[in-house]
């Protein structure tokens, strides 16, 4: 049996294994948000930033790609769970996505753990455009993240009106931050 992953942001742009075949997919029961803290990859313990994850939610579907690995299987999932696993915020779990061609697959998926306490769902979109401004964690600055998901989705025709408005919100609080940074100081 093919080892199937759905991917809905990051691994989308960066699966970091081989592929064999790929396709958009859906996911139902699920939808995209900003629900998790970072402290690993696009934040710090100390300053948190925002990752996407899969939260349930009733009625809700969420649109990615999925990807059918190709090569040593075993190998690619002890990749994914170093990566995805790195702080039991995401919970491993195997979930029938539909594929575009209207197959059905089992495929390796990873979603909130509502009971840990990076689980952050209900912040405003407001909140999460501050926070995404600021925030670096190891794999890089959190609008770099929300940026290339966005771009991404939109490229391969998966636009998400959510991630749209938080990229352009970002980007007026950095452009503020640096005209701010970059004002003279005033002397006496």
């Amino acid at each position: 049996m093919a080892l199937w992953v759905f991917a809905y942001g990051s691994l989308i742009w960066n699966p970091e294994f081989d592929v064999a075949e790929q396709s958009l997919a859906r996911l139902g029961g699920f939808a995209r948000s900003f629900c998790m803290r970072s402290i690993h990859h696009r934040g710090s313990e100390e300053d948190p930033g925002l990752v996407l994850a899969l939260d349930t939610s009733e009625g809700a579907s969420c649109d990615g790609v999925a990807f059918r690995v190709a090569g040593d299987e075993a190998a690619c999932l002890e990749a994914l769970r170093a990566r995805e696993l790195i702080s039991s915020a995401y919970v491993e779990t195997w979930q029938h996505v539909t594929l575009q061609d209207n197959r059905r697959v089992q495929a390796v998926t990873y979603v909130i753990n509502r009971d840990h306490w990076q689980y952050c769902a209900g912040l405003s979109l407001e909140e999460q455009a501050q926070i995404i401004a600021e925030a670096h964690g190891g794999r890089g600055p959190n609008w770099e993240y929300l940026n290339n998901t966005a771009q991404h989705l939109r490229e391969i025709g998966l636009s998400d009106s959510d991630l749209n408005w938080l990229e352009q919100r970002v980007g007026e609080l950095r452009a503020e931050k640096t005209l701010t940074l970059g004002e003279p100081r005033a002397t006496n």
